[in-house]
């Protein structure tokens, strides 16, 4: 007989969104004159720049003759986009990065949660808390947990993110193999700086260990001192991943473009204590599982890099960042106290009660759509975030049926 990976049978019977997804649906079923506001998911509103519109249309052109027409790519992606994204993402901030070591990929959320592939399933994790789930879900599925209990999986070590420490755990006290960190933070909105990060690095050398860091929100970062990349970290090529995407940076939620940094100074073990580049080890998953993204993407994503590309994927990012201010000091302004909304475009709220009440406050009252805190992990219970991804005319509303439903 066919048998199951039962490590599937561990996970919670319902991932977060699609409670949220049944509850609004029992809503607007219920209230069908009702328009709701959603500021749940972090979904993308505004269309792609004009740039990556331009650039599209013209590739799609070069699709349909003969003599231009491209077939299967380079699985880690076209030279074209790895070179301008070593270029300026991380060389333009002093941080060292070859084009090769460059993956492109159709999603961070993919790469974050297919890379702990090529890990023996021993090893020790830290997983922060509260934490975007795939991290989560994805190890659990590789069989490296025991059983879920009391908000949490046994086998990991949990890293506890607090209002007292801003959400940015300090380093634990034991040894650990694999730590997964998210800066700009999602849920929190919460932002590392350098000595924080290099608290990080510091560890993950001495203790050989690895970091799969998230920097998915990078580009709404406004603080100059605050890292874009963990690179920008002396010694982090030796200990750390990092993971980028075009989908929040220039709305390529819906096209889907992403990229992952494999230096090829990062090592990883073999039982014998041995080193073995993960470069090459991911090149070799990566094309193994993996046939690339489409020509046409890797253009229109190569066209934030050049002539007018970067001011428009700015006023994209500001649009949205107007947007987390808004929200930010109305809650701050009702009485509650937010992290997240300045270098973020999340704004992680206490709700002063129990996370699926106030969600169920704002959904009955004011017909908005937040997320829970407590679908992010044990420290989330008594959060809730709101996502600054909608147009600026929505947000003002809910804001305005959030007041009243508040006061």
């Amino acid at each position: 007989m066919i048998r199951l990976n039962e490590n599937y049978l561990k996970l919670k019977s319902s991932y977060l969104f699609s409670d949220i997804a049944k509850r609004v649906a029992a809503f607007q079923e219920a209230n069908p004159d009702r328009e709701v506001i959603k500021l749940g998911i972090g979904d993308v509103t505004r269309a792609l720049p004009q740039v990556c519109i331009d650039t599209f249309h013209k590739a799609v052109d070069e699709m349909a003759s003969d003599s231009s027409f491209r077939g299967y790519g380079p699985e880690q992606g076209y030279a074209f986009l790895r070179e301008q994204v070593a270029k300026q993402d991380f060389r333009s901030r002093g941080a060292l990065v070859e084009p090769d070591e460059v993956f492109v990929s159709d999603g961070a959320k993919c790469d974050t949660g297919n890379f702990q592939e090529l890990f023996a399933n021993d090893i020790t994790i830290a997983i922060p808390d509260p934490v975007y789930p795939v991290y989560v879900d994805t190890n659990v599925m590789a069989g490296r947990t025991g059983r879920f209990s009391d908000g949490r999986y046994e086998g990991f070590i949990y890293l506890d993110g607090t209002s007292e420490n801003g959400f940015v755990p300090p380093v634990p006290q034991t040894h650990v193999d694999l730590i997964y960190l998210c800066y700009p933070n999602n849920p929190t909105g919460a932002v590392a700086s350098k000595a924080q990060l290099k608290e990080w690095v510091d560890y993950a050398r001495a203790e050989k260990a690895l970091i799969l860091f998230d920097a998915a929100y990078a580009a709404f970062i406004r603080d100059d001192t605050i890292p874009q990349s963990i690179y920008e970290i002396e010694g982090a090529r030796e200990v750390a991943i990092e993971f980028r995407s075009f989908s929040k940076t220039a709305g390529f939620t819906g096209t889907r473009c992403a990229y992952t940094v494999v230096p090829k100074s990062c090592m990883a073990y073999d039982t014998a204590g041995n080193a073995h580049s993960l470069h090459g080890l991911w090149n070799r998953r990566h094309t193994t599982k993996f046939n690339g993204v489409s020509y046409p993407v890797q253009r229109a994503a190569e066209a934030i890099y050049l002539g007018d590309g970067p001011r428009q994927v700015r006023e994209l990012t500001d649009y949205y960042m107007t947007n987390a201010k808004m929200i930010r000091t109305k809650m701050e302004a009702l009485g509650y106290s937010c992290t997240g909304g300045i270098n973020s475009p999340y704004i992680w709220v206490d709700a002063k009660e129990d996370s699926w009440t106030f969600f169920d406050l704002l959904l009955q009252k004011a017909g908005v759509v937040c997320t829970p805190g407590a679908g992010f992990g044990k420290c989330g219970e008594g959060f809730i975030r709101i996502s600054a991804f909608n147009n600026q005319e929505r947000v003002a509303t809910a804001l305005e049926r959030i007041e009243t439903a508040l006061r």
